[in-house]
């Protein structure tokens, strides 16, 4: 028991030392601490004084460097602005100087000026007096002049302006003469331009009404079913037929574009067929299409036999024969080209007949003179040559081949020829045959002779070759040979502006001296 409590005694004993010496320790350590930190905190103050005394000196330096750059800039600024003033107060001093010599000159010349006015109101005085003086001399010459003519001044006055007039009047008719003259040597040149422009301006309206045809609608809705699904339809209608279809706003109709008048027709009769059958898709435009060509094709044979049939000839080659029916379908200038072909081949057999000539060939000339309009959009050159080359590849006599080619020519040859030219002329001209109605014709050519006229000195005036040519005849005793170029020409010009007519209107002028006695 003993022995415990001494080891007990013992052991708490240790313990306390253990603390006590712990307790020391931690002091003597935190001392250390405190100490070391105390010299930390030291070298650390005196490295920030060092630091701060060296910012201060920096920035003191940077302070004294920025003073003597502004310093400096501002001497460079003063200096440049100092030269500017020197610079402008020259310019001023230069400025005054022109000012001073300026008004030096503007003194003299208002000297000057004050001269003149002096001498201009001595000089205004002295024609004055002058003026006054010619004027009591004129008038006593004038009434000198009177007394010794027996003329008024308005009488002299007239008698003068009529004198002049009438050397006016034959002067302007030589030199209307002369520049008629110079004009013919380039008239061929001139006539060429003319030509050209017409056809430039005409073109327009050739391809707008000749070249399109409008297809009657029962009503909108089947526009859609002629498009189809994603225009299925149209383009099947256009691959087959060759045309352009345009259908826009036009209310219940569509248009057919195109430059062959038989392809047109036939995409016009196929679309036709497919308005009325109802069915309307790509198959079935497909056989419309080919179906009506055949009818199309048998159709202008027909009417290329009817033709042959009722001029009565025979042992024409049938590619001709269908090339015959197919002129239904060509116009030129609205007149349809198998009725003209048809009326040139019956003008031309009588004329013929009347100078023994060959009738038959006389008909097959005037049927086949415009044959070559009929593929004249498919092969190149004028009709008249493309005709002759048909005629001559299927068969047809030398002299009618002849006189195809040269119904247009300026001189031909064959009297075949000449008699054709006469009468596809005779057919064209006809009043109603191009474009006009009759009573247009008929009202446009009392216009021309009323018009024609209304001129002094002039008789009579008749309008002749349907209107492309007025006669006028003039009194001789009223006009003369020298003014009837300058009286051809107005009546010319009013004709230009007041009168509206096709092609070209030809004024001929004629004056003639009529000596009539009597025996008794």
């Amino acid at each position: 028991m003993i022995k415990i409590l001494e080891a007990i005694g013992i052991g708490f004993a240790g313990a306390v030392f253990g603390y006590v010496m712990a307790t020391y320790l931690d002091r003597a350590i935190s001392k250390s601490k405190i100490k070391q930190s105390e010299q930390k905190a030291g070298e650390i103050l005196d490295s920030a004084n060092k630091q701060a005394e060296y910012i201060k000196k920096e920035a003191a330096l940077h302070a004294r460097n920025n003073l003597l750059e502004l310093r400096a800039e501002f001497e460079k600024e003063t200096k440049d602005r100092r030269q500017g003033l020197v610079s402008l107060e020259k310019r001023l001093l230069q400025k005054e100087e022109y000012l001073e010599k300026k008004e030096d000159i503007i003194s003299k010349k208002e000297a000057d000026i004050l001269r003149r006015e002096r001498n201009v109101n001595v000089s205004e005085r002295s024609l004055s007096t002058k003026e006054e003086e010619y004027k009591k001399k004129f008038n006593e010459i004038s009434i000198e002049l009177q007394r010794i003519s027996g003329l008024t001044t308005d009488e002299a006055k007239q008698l003068l302006m009529d004198s002049v007039r009438e050397q006016a009047k034959h002067d302007i008719g030589k030199m209307l003469k002369q520049i008629e003259d110079e004009a013919q040597q380039t008239a061929e040149a001139k006539a060429k331009e003319i030509i050209s422009v017409a056809i430039q301006r005409y073109s327009g309206e050739y391809a707008q009404e000749h070249t399109v045809t409008t297809v009657d609608l029962p009503n909108d809705d089947l526009k859609g079913r002629i498009i189809g699904r994603e225009g299925r339809n149209i383009r099947a209608i256009e691959a087959a037929t060759g045309v352009d279809i345009i259908v826009d706003d036009t209310p219940q109709a569509i248009v057919i574009s195109g430059h062959d008048p038989v392809k047109r027709e036939i995409a016009r009769l196929s679309i036709e067929k497919l308005i009325a059958d109802g069915r309307i898709h790509p198959g079935r435009i497909e056989d419309i299409v080919n179906k009506t060509s055949q009818e199309t094709e048998k159709s202008m044979k027909e009417a290329g036999e009817r033709a042959l049939f009722d001029l009565g000839l025979h042992g024409i080659h049938n590619e001709l024969v269908k090339l015959i029916g197919r002129l239904k379908y060509r116009t030129s200038y609205a007149q349809n080209v198998y009725q003209h072909s048809m009326e040139v081949a019956f003008i031309l057999s009588i004329m013929s007949a009347e100078l023994g000539l060959n009738i038959k060939h006389a008909k097959r000339a005037g049927i086949l003179h415009d044959i070559g309009k009929a593929v004249d959009h498919e092969v190149e050159g004028s009709h008249a040559v493309i005709g002759a080359n048909l005629a001559k590849k299927y068969g047809e006599p030398p002299k009618v081949v002849e006189a195809i080619e040269q119904h247009h020519n300026d001189t031909p040859t064959s009297l075949l020829g000449i008699l054709l030219q006469s009468a596809d002329a005779l057919s064209a001209a006809r009043p109603g045959a191009r474009r006009e109605m009759y009573e247009a014709y008929v009202k446009r050519l009392q216009d021309l002779e009323r018009l024609s006229t209304s001129f002094d000195g002039i008789d009579k005036a008749y309008a002749i070759q349907a209107g492309r040519e007025i006669r006028v005849i003039v009194s001789p005793d009223k006009v003369s040979d020298d003014e009837i170029p300058l009286l051809s020409k107005q009546i010319a010009d009013r004709i230009e502006k007041e009168m509206s007519y096709p092609g070209t209107i030809k004024v001929t002028v004629l004056r003639e001296t009529r000596s009539s006695v009597y025996a008794k």
